[in-house]
């Protein structure tokens, strides 16, 4: 599948570019979000097929170009094993770490009255730079074609949505009149040193297992409080849907 992903080979600039205007779409989805709203129960199964698509692009093509990628940066330094664990491990991190995170944020929306500022900034704060490093990795895909740099673009627009959701139910009108706005600069931010940072090889793939990890977290957060039937359908739709798009490409 790697090898013949449309059978796309594009040179970096173009990629860059690319990637370029995939950072703006991002940017603009967080900007937008709190206005892509359907009617009744459509929003909450619109929001879990996006969660399904989400979640097929972590298992069906992220963390196996990722295992892939890792094993054979750690051949070349005669740890492969290490590699991989360091892969897995860093997936386990970006879950607990969110985990964390909902955790803090909602024990203290129990104990207060009303939102508070600190509350407010340090859920804004970690999403700001979760949204950084997944604008930063558009610029530094496993594989690079433009097939496998669309499909990751689409899956984040997607699960984008689903986290400033999230976001919104949590804080409101604060949502549209701050937070929107610094997550969409955080993206940019994230771009701008994809373009001008390089990182690691083996330090990319454990950004990527970190990210795969908050995914997972961030879709089933937002699933299981609220779960029925027809949302599971929309959920298992989305699997299902984007499972057959990368299989095919």
């Amino acid at each position: 599948m790697i090898d013949t992903m449309w059978l796309v080979q594009v040179d970096p600039t173009s990629l860059t570019v690319a990637a370029g205007l995939f950072t703006l779409v991002l940017s603009s989805v967080h900007l937008l979000a709190d206005r892509l709203q359907f009617p009744g129960r459509w929003q909450r199964w619109w929001l879990s097929a996006a969660g399904g698509v989400s979640v097929a692009y972590v298992f069906i093509l992220l963390l196996p170009e990722v295992s892939e990628a890792a094993a054979i940066t750690g051949t070349l330094r005669g740890e492969a094993f290490l590699a991989e664990q360091l892969l897995y491990v860093a997936a386990l991190l970006g879950f607990v770490v969110f985990y964390g995170v909902e955790v803090f944020v909602t024990q203290r929306r129990k104990t207060a009255a009303e939102d508070t500022p600190g509350v407010f900034w340090f859920h804004v704060v970690v999403f700001t730079l979760y949204s950084a490093l997944i604008g930063y990795l558009l610029f530094h895909q496993e594989v690079e074609t433009l097939a496998n740099l669309v499909l990751y673009a689409l899956a984040m627009v997607l699960h984008f949505l689903v986290t400033d959701y999230g976001l919104s139910r949590h804080h409101g009108e604060a949502f549209h009149r701050r937070a929107r706005w610094v997550l969409a600069a955080g993206t940019l931010v994230g771009g701008v040193l994809g373009v001008t940072v390089d990182g690691a090889r083996l330090g990319l793939t454990l950004l990527y297992g970190f990210v795969a990890g908050a995914i997972v977290l961030n879709v089933i957060k937002e699933e299981l409080p609220q779960v029925d039937q027809n949302r599971f359908l929309a959920f298992v739709v989305g699997v299902f849907l984007y499972t057959v798009v990368l299989l095919l490409v």
